[in-house]
């Protein structure tokens, strides 16, 4: 009963497939994908019309079966590789050459197994190729889908239909016969009736086929090319085990478990390899393709690292930093700033801390990479100048801590209207090169985009900052009008106490009156400042003796902190003494706010007799470079609840106009230390020399 469905299945399957393939003789022409097409269906045809005629487990169908599956390859090839440039090319070639080596494998042990009493083990080899060309087969079918062009999507779906359930079904009965099933009568006589099935699918493919024009992504040569080797890799383990079967003995099932768990767990710990990942994806990219990236999937990324931050996102800065490292797959980078013509260190991504000195770098440094600003910026391969093989210019201005960093690979300049808005460090990659051509253009490129977003910010900042100023001028436009309202009713009330003085309900309204201004006036300064100054007027420099002016500074917040005052007592500064305690007054309110409550605050004096230095001294929580460059010193920027944003602004701006400056070092998690700086009194220490 099975016999004659096998027979009459396949039969049908034959005539069908050549009548369509009779169909698309006149249309083949010399075009490739026409061409394979018209011969695959031909080859389905004498394969069904070899199964029908002949038992299916014989020769003649094993071959035609073999050659049918390489036909319907060609003819995907075909497809893919139309109108592809060289590298793409190369890709295809690659990916199908595996398969077709399979299927010929296949063939091969088709040929050798067709006596009477095969090998046992070559039969199960056979049987594993089998599956391996359908499930092979299978995965091309699917990037032959996603690789298709809008336009001939309505068309190429069907044929693709069609060739995913030709295959599927020959991976049914490839692991029915692996599973040991000795009767498959019943898949086979099913499979000449899905065969013939898909005749008139394939017909319609080709009456709404359209263009039929493809486009192949690097995404799907490396999903490809891994499939394959999954492929591989299974195909070796059923291969070997087989072989252990064959010739193990009684310790056979001992030694397959050995080698499948052996096998799979170095391969995992290989593929689990961040180096051995991107040493492959550096050589499919260099030996498959023309240019080593895929310009739009950078780009897609890039702008969105840039331009889409989620909600818990990182600053811009560190933003813009990990968009140019994922460019060259660098695991980090560091942003140092234009500051004083000089460089300083700004936002890091995935840059340790502790790898950072005191100092970023020099002018010279600044000076070259400015210098290169017409032309786009000068990208630095720091290897290069490591070895000396890098221009004269470099080896002079490239500072010696960015050597002897081994982590610091590529320096890229971000250039904005040939002005530097910064460099960007890049770390090492895990597979070590050199940059080429396309590199530097990519680089510099994305240098100049980031720059751009750079310059928007501090633009935005300094509107932010002219804004909040704005604000300021217009609270205090109207905190004048109140003012000049108290003056007057004040005034008026001193005029004419010199008339009512001895009158008692007159003194009466007189200390009411005095009570609501004073009210006012406090309410008054409370919007102007959180913390005011309480009235403090500008005196006239003069020679202070420092150590004392510190101590009775620190005397006054001993109740709200412990502080300890060093140094010595001949440090004498030409100073604003009112000035200056407002300035150590704030200061070290800055301190005690951001130190532990049992870690004292240090007030240490020095002097090097041209100039007197005063350390205001904490082990508190320490603040970031970025933070201290862009932000500490900045009006109404301040990181602490309700804070005003004021006290170190003030403190700056009072320094330097006695001459002197402020300046900060801090490290996160291990304190802060202010210095203020200031002109010593010559005359009066040379005076005291005189005396002594």
């Amino acid at each position: 009963m099975i016999q004659p469905l096998i027979l009459w299945g396949h039969a049908l399957a034959a005539l069908l497939f050549a009548v369509l393939a009779a169909s698309q003789v006149r249309g083949a022409g010399s075009a490739l994908p026409r061409l394979t097409f018209l011969i695959a269906l031909g080859m389905t045809a004498l394969w069904a019309l070899a199964v029908a005629g002949i038992d299916a487990r014989e020769l003649a169908p094993r071959v035609t079966e073999s050659l049918c599956n390489l036909t319907w390859l060609a003819f995907m090839y075909a497809l893919v590789r139309r109108g592809r440039q060289a590298e793409e090319s190369a890709a295809i070639t690659g990916i199908y050459a595996v398969v077709g080596v399979i299927v010929v494998a296949g063939l091969v042990l088709g040929l050798i197994t067709a006596g009477p009493t095969p090998a046992p083990a070559l039969v199960g080899v056979r049987q594993v190729l089998g599956m391996m060309v359908a499930v092979s087969a299978l995965v091309l079918v699917h990037h032959l889908h996603t690789a298709v062009s809008p336009r001939a999507r309505d068309g190429i779906r069907f044929a693709v239909a069609a060739l995913a359930a030709f295959w599927l079904i020959d991976l049914l009965l490839a692991a029915a016969a692996y599973a040991g099933i000795e009767d498959k009568s019943p898949l086979i006589a099913i499979r000449g009736f899905a065969v013939a099935a898909l005749a008139p699918v394939l017909a319609l493919a080709v009456h709404r086929n359209g263009d039929w024009s493809l486009k192949l992504s690097r995404t799907m040569a490396y999903q490809s090319l891994s499939l394959l080797g999954i492929a591989v890799y299974v195909l070796s383990m059923a291969l070997v085990t087989s072989a252990i079967t064959a010739w193990g003995g009684s310790h056979a099932r001992i030694a397959q478990t050995a080698f499948v768990f052996g096998s799979t767990a170095a391969a995992l710990t290989l593929l689990s390899s961040p180096w051995l990942r991107a040493w492959i994806r550096v050589k499919l990219a260099k030996h498959l393709f023309r240019h080593r990236y895929d310009y739009r999937a950078e780009w897609v990324r890039f702008t969105d690292t840039l331009g889409r931050p989620d909600a818990d996102a990182a600053p811009l800065d560190e933003r813009i930093v990990k968009a140019i490292a994922d460019l060259t797959e660098s695991p980090g980078g560091l942003l140092l700033v234009p500051e004083d013509g000089d460089l300083g260190f700004g936002a890091a991504w995935n840059w340790p801390p502790d790898a950072l000195p005191g100092h970023a770098g020099d002018a010279a440094l600044a000076t070259f990479l400015g210098a290169g600003l017409g032309a786009g910026g000068r990208i630095v391969e720091l290897d290069r100048v490591r070895d000396g093989r890098g221009e004269t210019s470099e080896l002079a201005s490239v500072p010696m801590w960015m050597l002897d960093c081994a982590q610091a690979w590529v320096l890229v300049p971000l250039v904005h209207f040939s002005t530097l808005a910064g460099v960007i460090v890049l770390a090492r990659p895990p597979v070590d090169r050199a940059l080429d051509w396309e590199d530097f253009d990519l680089l510099r490129i994305a240098g100049r985009q980031v720059a751009s977003y750079l310059a928007e910010a501090r633009a935005q900042g300094a509107l932010a900052d002219a804004r909040r100023f704005d604000e300021f001028n217009r609270r205090f436009a109207f905190i004048l009008h109140d003012i000049k309202n108290l003056v007057s009713q004040l005034s008026l009330v001193a005029r004419n106490a010199e008339r009512h003085a001895d009158n008692p309900d007159f003194r009466a309204d007189m200390i009411a009156t005095l009570k609501e201004s004073a009210g006012r006036m406090n309410d008054l300064l409370a919007r102007l400042s959180q913390h005011h100054s309480g009235g403090n007027r500008a005196e006239a420099p003069a020679a202070t003796d420092i150590l004392p002016l510190a101590e009775r500074v620190a005397a006054t917040r001993r109740a709200q902190h412990p502080i300890v005052t060093t140094g010595p007592h001949d440090a004498i500064a030409e100073v604003d003494r009112a000035a200056l305690e407002l300035v150590l007054g704030h200061l070290i309110q800055n301190a005690i706010e951001a130190s532990p409550p049992t870690e004292p605050v240090t007030l240490a004096v020095s002097t090097d007799g041209e100039r007197v230095a005063i350390d205001v001294i904490d082990r508190g929580c320490g603040m970031t470079p970025a933070f201290v460059r862009d932000q500490l010193f900045r009006p109404f920027v301040s990181s602490k609840p309700g804070g005003f944003g004021i006290g170190a602004f003030e403190a700056r701006q009072i320094t330097a106009a006695m001459g002197g400056e402020v300046s900060v070092v801090s490290r996160e998690g291990e304190g802060t230390r202010f210095r203020v700086t200031l002109p010593a009194a010559r005359r009066r220490v040379a005076a005291l020399g005189e005396a002594a």
